[in-house]
Parts: structure tokens; C-alpha cells; sequence
């Protein structure tokens, strides 16, 4: 899987063939680009490298800001001012955007420092990236967990240099840079040097160590060397008053000649940067080679988490890249706290939780089990220290305050893991903290008054209610379980029962259809104020473009009115956005998982591809990835019910790591998909040789299972049309009849 990446996926506007069907009627709110960048990074790894352009929105790339139709380019061509550190992947305007420590080579004076060069010769992998700038040098970037390494071959030059400058941060956008508060620098000796940059709150520490005999070392300030100086002090940067300051490297080269560049990171001081590159690089003979070696190694054990079998070569290209980007947020930095003096786990770059819920934590769980408790542990520290379960969580100092768009989720992801009895987490502690959350922000609304606006927030607490009834459950406390489940009941009052439909109220990128579908712990009650089944499914058809034209996409820079017009539309947002991505499956609680599979084939083939413009919106921290890689293999976690939905595979053959045992996934009368291809349809099920006439696998039934066979077709059939996933108004889930309210 390793060797089919390619990193570049998602960092150009989309560029996939013309949709047709249903794929044809859906309509994209948000900037049609993924967002991702080719930089190189480590599995769940603390610190990323990637050239810098200062290009919306991880720095990387040609675009401005943007957050509504096609990119617009800042860039005529690709260039870099250097090479930083710390990068989002997939995200949109979070207004932390990194980019810390630039580095650059040079073979002109410090005045040039900022000129931006074309780069060429482009190449990336899970681990490594390399460019050609037009002055001629050639820049390799690899990274271990809290390090990065740079290694420079130089044209032939009297006076090259290695410039690192600590005052950028940030993006080249208008009010997208980062000014440092406070700075320290001191050298040690004539290869190294140690310090400290205070950015949005978070004290960011390094060490490094240049690998260059013969050069000089200097510290300089307003692009003026200061020989002789061994420390710079700054204690109170402002905006106005800011000069550019660092560290640089310079010397003479012969042709061909190379210099490295060792950096450790921390959050917690220079002597744990110090610390974290020597666990990190232990050597410094060929330390580039080895550390990408060792990054290599972690990649391919990561990604072989996964295997698929297909003869078509992009179509594994587009797998194996989903898996990556899936693979790189959040960043696992464990001692690193810069905000609490404990040690133990903390995580940084949850970019947003409300991305990454329904998809990435359910792959993390099953996939990485020890890192869903990791993950697990980190929030609930947040918790205690910061007073509140986030909903994002930055390398930034304070929780994420995100009014519009989601609530409570993190009550979800520790539900999947209690149903789990995912050992290492205090679940008494955990349940207090849940609780304690469920009593601040938008929850106070839906406590006093029964509802809170954004409507979707009282959505989201109710399920939040209900996953927590699910832990209050474990740890044996029935009396709280009752209370909690009855405040969970609240989500009716979301609904209006004359249109099946959410009540009025705003909304976040979408409209109130696009929020009207998701897949709730009670979807036969909601079912039934639709109508029934055949009304909810007639809805269904509406919202995903059944019988409809064809639809326009917003261009560049559209307007209100271009905008107002295609929310009008009450139309799906394909993968251009999270608010609906659960939304193919609902058809399973209708009795129609024939739906699911031709809307989610329709997006498979179409709005995925190889190539810069393979995606058709934001990554968004791994969130739209995942979602592929689970369409693809045939199965939907649905998040906080230990629940996954059963759907027609993308590949004949898949093998999944399901936490250490492998379980194989195997799609008998499987044909490779064609452009114009009618999909292929779930004839029959069978887990361990055993029918399975449902159209879903309980968590412990997937994680217990060793071989899944899902039986294609050419036709719908009648499997699980006459069942329905399990649903808390029903005590008899299955034995429920088509078209009951």
C-alpha cells in the first residue's frame, strides 16, 4: 500500500470527469479543492515539513483565501520561500495555521531572505519530500515523531547558506500571519543551538543541529548578521515592532556538495527538544537516510493495516492515498503539554471534531485501538484542566470556540470505546466529565428550555445524553442511565412532524435538509414523523437528486445569489462537505439499502480520483478519507452505537487489521467498476460462514469475525429489506415491517 501513496491527492482544485446520474445533481457549497498538502509527515506524528508558500490554507500550494466555490490562485506557479513546520491537512479557515521555524537554503545575502522560488521537480511519499528551487538547490525533508530533518545539495557557491528564520509563522494571506510574543535563541558551539518561540499561546521549543564542517554559525536580527552574539532575547514582540530574526549556516560548496539540518521539537522546554532528537535521530552519520528509513518502516506498518486487491492501478492509488491522509491528524504528542505540568498523553491538531466523528475516530478505533485510548486519555486531561470536552483542539492555548457548527461530540467517540470495554481508560472519571460538559454552552439551552438553536446543536445533545447513558451504564450506575436516557428523548423537539423535516432555524455551510438526515439513536421514531418508510425514502430521493437536472457548480468567487440559489435546492452536498456524509445510509433504517449503494457508488467513482485534484472538497484533518476508505470496503461505522452498516464493496479482495486480528472481506461476483456501468448490489451475507439477513455487524460481531462475504449482483435484492438496524424506540428491532411508522 505504501508504494501506491501519493501524497500530492487533494492539494490542487478539483479536476475529476464530468459527473453524471444522481452525482450530476449534487451541489457544492464549499471551496471545490481537498486542501491537503504533499509535506512530509509521520504516522499520527507531532511535527510536519512542506515547502512554504504561504498559499490558503496549510501553506503549501497557489491559492488564496477562500471559502466558498473554485480557488482562487494567489501563485501563477508553484514556489517556496523556504520550508516550514507544522502544517493542517484538509482544513478551511480555522485561523491557525502554523508554519513555524522556516528554514532556507540560499546562495545570496540575507536580503534576498522571502524571495520565493519556482520549484520543480516535485516528488512526496509517506515520509519524505523534495523539490528543485530555480537557484538550483535541491531540499529533502523527512520527519520522525516530534523531529525534522533537512538535507540541502548545493550548486557550486563561495557563500551558500542555511538561514532559519523564527519570526515567520503563519500564511501570506491578509491577517494570516503569526507573530511570535515572545522569542530566545542561544547557540552552542558552532553546530548547534537551542530556543524557544511563543506562537498563539503555545510555548514551542526546539533544538538544532547542523551538519556542515567548515561553515560558519551566526545569529542574525533584521536580516544583519551579529557575529560574535551567542543569545538573542526578545520578551515582548508586537506586530509593529517585529524584525525578522534567526539563525544561519554559510560556507563555501563544491558542486553536488550537501548539508543537514536536525531539528527537535517540544512543547515543554529545550532540554525535551533536545531530548526528542536524540530518540528520534539517535546518530549523526547519514541521519536523513536513517530517520527516513525508520518513517518508511512506520508508514508501511501503518498502512498495512489495509490490503485490497484490484487490477486497476489508480483506483488502489486513490485507496492507499485515503488511508494516508487518514492516518496524519491528530497529532500524538505524548509529555508534550505546554498548558499543564503533568505528563501523559496529549493531542493537538482535533481539526474538528465534527469532521472527524463519523469516519477517522471509528478507523482510528479499529484500526489503532491503544491510540483511541491515548486519544481518550488526552481529552479527558483537556477536560479537567481547561473545564470542558473540546470540539477542536489546536496547538494553540485555549479550547476551540466554534458557535455554528457542532456540540458534544466527543461524547460520542468515548461511547464506541466503553461499548468496546476498550481497557485503559477510567470510565468513572470519564463519565464525570461527560456529565460535567452536558452542563455548559448550548447544553444550558437544551437543559432549561428543550431546544437549542442552532437547531443542530439540540441534535447534538441529545445524542450526547444518550452515549453518556451508555457509559453511566458500564460503570453499573442504572439511576443516572434512566435520567440521562429520558434527556436524551429531547431530539423530538428538533423536528417538525408536518414536513419530516428539521425545524427552522440557521445553519452552517448547508440548510436545513442537509442537517434533516443524519442517522439518529431513535431513526425509527424519526422515521415515523417522516411518514413511514415510504415517505422517508421519497424524501431521501429528493435530497439526493433522484429524477433531478443537473446542477451548476459555483465558480470563482460567487456571490449571495449565486450561493442563495443552490441552497435552494435542498440538495445533497456530495463530498464536498460533512454535514450529510452519513446521510447514503439512512436508506438502510428504511428498508432500501439498494439507495445506499448506488448514491455511495456514485460518489465513489466519481467525486474520487488520481492525481492533484482527485478530491471534490476539504479533507478536513482525514475526515473525508476516511469516509472513502469505509465506503470502499463495504461498511459505515455509525458513530457512538458500536454499529456498522453493511454496503456493496469497492474491491473483490480486502484484508483489515481490526485491532491485531485480521479480518478478510471478500465480494463474490465482483466486477471492476466502469464509467457508465450500472453498480453492483448486496445479493447475501454471510460472516464466518453464517447468513446474515441484516443489513449491519455489531461492533463486537466485526471485531469477533474472521471473513465477511458480501454476495454481488447486477440487481437490487431482498436482503435486509425486511429488517432494520437496531433503534431505541424498538425493542424488537428486527422483527419491524416495511412501510410501520
Amino acid at each position: 500500500m505504501f508504494d501506491r501513496v501519493d501524497p500530492f491527492i487533494g492539494t490542487d482544485a478539483i479536476d475529476l470527469s464530468p459527473p453524471d446520474g444522481i452525482a450530476a445533481t449534487w451541489w457544492f457549497p464549499k471551496p471545490q479543492v481537498g486542501n491537503t498538502h504533499p509535506g512530509a509527515c509521520h504516522p499520527f506524528g507531532m511535527v510536519s515539513a512542506c515547502a512554504y508558500s504561504g498559499a490558503y490554507p496549510t501553506g503549501y500550494g497557489v491559492y488564496d483565501l477562500g471559502t466558498e466555490g473554485l480557488p482562487t490562485r494567489r501563485f501563477d506557479h508553484l514556489q517556496a520561500s523556504g520550508f516550514t513546520h507544522f502544517q493542517q491537512s484538509g482544513t478551511g479557515a480555522i485561523r491557525k495555521y502554523y508554519n513555524y521555524v522556516r528554514v532556507t537554503p540560499m546562495l545570496g545575502p540575507l536580503d534576498e531572505l522571502g524571495t520565493s522560488w519556482r520549484i520543480t521537480d516535485e516528488v512526496a511519499e509517506p515520509g519524505y519530500y523534495a523539490c528543485t528551487l530555480e537557484s538550483g538547490i535541491r531540499c529533502e525533508i523527512t520527519v520522525g515523531p516530534k523531529s525534522a530533518v533537512h538535507r540541502y545539495t548545493f550548486p557550486s557557491a563561495t557563500d551558500a547558506r542555511v538561514v532559519v528564520d523564527l519570526s515567520q509563522g503563519g500564511l501570506a494571506i491578509d491577517h494570516g500571519a503569526t507573530v511570535p510574543l515572545r522569542a530566545h535563541m542561544q547557540t552552542h558551539g558552532h553546530a548547534e543551538a537551542a530556543g524557544q518561540i511563543t506562537v498563539e499561546g503555545a510555548p514551542l521549543s526546539f533544538h538544532l543541529a547542523c551538519d556542515s564542517p567548515g561553515w560558519r554559525q551566526s545569529l542574525w536580527y533584521d536580516r544583519r548578521l551579529m557575529e560574535g552574539s551567542t543569545r538573542l532575547e526578545f520578551d515582548d514582540i508586537r506586530p509593529t515592532t517585529l524584525r525578522p530574526f534567526g539563525l544561519l549556516w554559510r560556507g563555501p560548496v563544491e558542486a553536488g556538495g550537501s548539508v543537514e539540518l536536525r531539528i527537535g521539537f517540544s512543547l515543554r522546554g529545550t532540554e525535551r527538544a533536545a531530548s526528542n532528537l536524540s530518540t528520534d535521530i539517535a546518530t549523526r552519520q547519514e541521519a536523513f537516510d536513517t530517520r527516513r528509513t525508520a518513517t518508511k518502516r512506520a508508514w508501511r506498518e501503518h498502512l498495512g493495516t489495509i490490503a485490497v486487491e484490484t487490477d486497476d492501478a489508480d483506483r488502489e492509488t486513490v485507496f492507499a492515498s485515503a488511508l494516508y491522509h487518514s492516518l496524519i491528524k491528530p497529532c500524538f504528542a505524548p509529555g508534550e503539554s505546554p498548558f499543564w505540568p503533568a505528563d501523559g498523553p496529549f493531542v493537538f491538531d482535533l481539526c474538528t471534531m465534527w469532521d472527524i466523528y463519523r469516519t477517522q475516530l471509528p478507523l482510528i478505533s479499529t484500526l489503532f485501538p491503544q491510540r483511541s485510548v491515548e486519544l481518550a486519555n488526552a481529552l479527558l486531561h483537556i477536560c479537567e484542566e481547561e473545564g470542558n470536552l473540546p470540539i477542536g483542539y489546536r496547538m494553540a492555548r485555549g479550547a476551540d470556540r466554534f458557535a455554528r457548527q457542532g456540540s458534544a461530540l466527543a461524547h460520542t467517540f468515548f461511547a464506541d470505546l466503553c461499548a468496546l470495554e476498550a481497557p485503559g481508560i477510567d470510565w468513572d472519571w470519564a463519565l464525570s466529565c461527560m456529565h460535567s460538559d452536558l452542563r455548559r454552552g448550548y447544553a444550558e439551552d437544551y437543559l432549561e428550555r428543550g431546544v437549542a438553536h442552532p437547531i443542530t446543536h439540540t441534535l447534538d445533545v441529545a445524542f450526547a445524553y444518550h452515549c453518556t447513558a451508555v457509559v453511566s451504564r458500564q460503570v453499573g450506575d442504572e439511576a443516572l442511565a434512566g435520567q440521562l436516557e429520558a434527556l436524551a428523548d429531547g431530539w423530538t423537539a428538533a423536528f417538525d412532524q408536518s414536513s419530516g423535516l428539521l425545524v427552522d432555524s440557521s445553519f452552517y455551510e448547508g440548510g436545513k435538509w442537509n442537517y434533516s438526515f443524519r442517522i439518529l439513536h431513535d431513526m425509527a421514531t424519526r422515521i415515523g414523523f417522516a411518514g413511514g418508510d415510504r415517505r422517508f425514502v421519497a424524501l431521501l430521493d429528493e435530497f439526493f437528486g433522484y429524477h433531478a437536472d443537473p446542477v451548476k457548480q459555483p465558480g470563482e468567487r460567487p456571490g449571495k445569489d449565486e450561493m442563495d440559489r443552490g441552497y435552494a435546492l435542498n440538495r445533497f452536498e456530495g463530498m464536498n462537505n460533512e454535514p450529510d456524509m452519513e446521510v447514503p445510509w439512512a436508506y438502510h433504517y428504511a428498508g432500501r439499502p439498494d439507495r445506499t449503494t448506488e448514491v455511495v457508488r456514485a460518489a465513489i467513482d466519481q467525486q474520487f480520483g488520481p492525481g492533484r485534484g482527485g478530491l471534490a472538497g476539504n479533507d478536513d484533518s482525514g475526515g473525508l478519507s476516511s469516509w472513502y476508505v469505509w465506503a470502499s470496503l463495504g461498511l459505515f461505522p455509525v458513530a457512538g452505537q458500536n454499529l456498522f452498516l453493511v454496503n456493496a464493496p469497492s474491491f473483490a479482495h480486502a484484508t483489515v487489521d481490526v485491532g491485531g486480528t485480521p479480518l478478510t472481506i471478500e465480494a463474490p461476483g465482483f466486477v471492476e467498476p466502469e464509467r457508465g456501468r450500472p453498480c453492483q448490489y448486496v445479493q447475501e451475507v454471510r460472516l464466518d460462514g453464517e447468513l446474515v439477513d441484516r443489513s449491519w455487524l455489531g461492533g463486537h460481531e466485526l471485531r469477533g469475525g474472521r471473513r465477511l462475504d458480501i454476495v454481488l449482483g447486477d440487481r437490487p435484492s431482498t436482503w435486509a429489506t425486511s429488517t432494520r438496524p437496531p433503534s431505541a424506540s424498538t425493542s424488537d428491532s428486527l422483527a419491524r415491517t416495511p412501510g410501520a411508522p
